[in-house]
């Protein structure tokens, strides 16, 4: 007996939402389609009824674990935090240790460097999406579009959190993350 559509969808959301949260965590080397679907509950068998490779599994990941971030940290979302709610949730420790959610623009910036066209071109669509978002909001806050802003404030946000993950001196990354919410949050950068 073949599965409904619906029991299909949300079999790959599943797949979809394990592979977001393991890849960002431990990224695409060690992470093996078995990983994957062990998490979701789900057998290796089932994956091919969905993906083709793990590597189209990670491009597709890798806008889940955006949407799903965006919906806790979007400042288009009606109930996302102001701006600098945005700052202090995103620049936070606990986003740094992967307890809110794991955004994948940060988590898996160096993995992405070494993945194909399909997996860079995800990525690359994500980061797109990020600056938009920054972009409405300055339209928001002053009526006014600043795509280099955007860009600036993008690559704060990201290569902040990036390099607070990267080292191991709390303390340090704890500074690293307030320096960049304060240089941030002032009018210019």
């Amino acid at each position: 007996m073949a599965w409904n559509n619906e029991h299909k969808k949300k079999t790959r959301e599943k797949i979809l939402t394990s592979a977001a949260r393991l890849f960002a965590q431990n990224g695409f080397d060690h992470i093996g389609i078995n990983d994957v679907m062990k998490d979701a509950g789900l057998t290796r068998g089932a994956f091919y009824a969905h993906f083709s490779s793990k590597a189209e599994l990670y491009a597709e990941s890798i806008i889940t674990a955006a949407m799903s971030t965006g919906r806790k940290t979007d400042p288009l979302n009606p109930e996302a935090p102001s701006f600098d709610g945005l700052l202090k949730t995103y620049l936070s420790m606990e986003h740094r240790q992967g307890n809110l959610f794991r955004c994948p623009l940060a988590f898996l910036t160096t993995d992405i460097t070494q993945r194909d066209d399909q997996v860079r071109d995800a990525y690359t669509r994500v980061f797109k999406g990020f600056v938009n978002n920054l972009d409405k909001h300055s339209v928001q806050q002053n009526g006014t579009k600043d795509t280099i802003r955007s860009m600036q404030q993008a690559v704060m946000l990201i290569g902040g959190l990036a390099i607070a993950r990267a080292i191991n001196d709390d303390e340090l990354a704890k500074e690293l993350l307030s320096s960049c919410h304060a240089a941030l949050a002032t009018p210019t950068i």
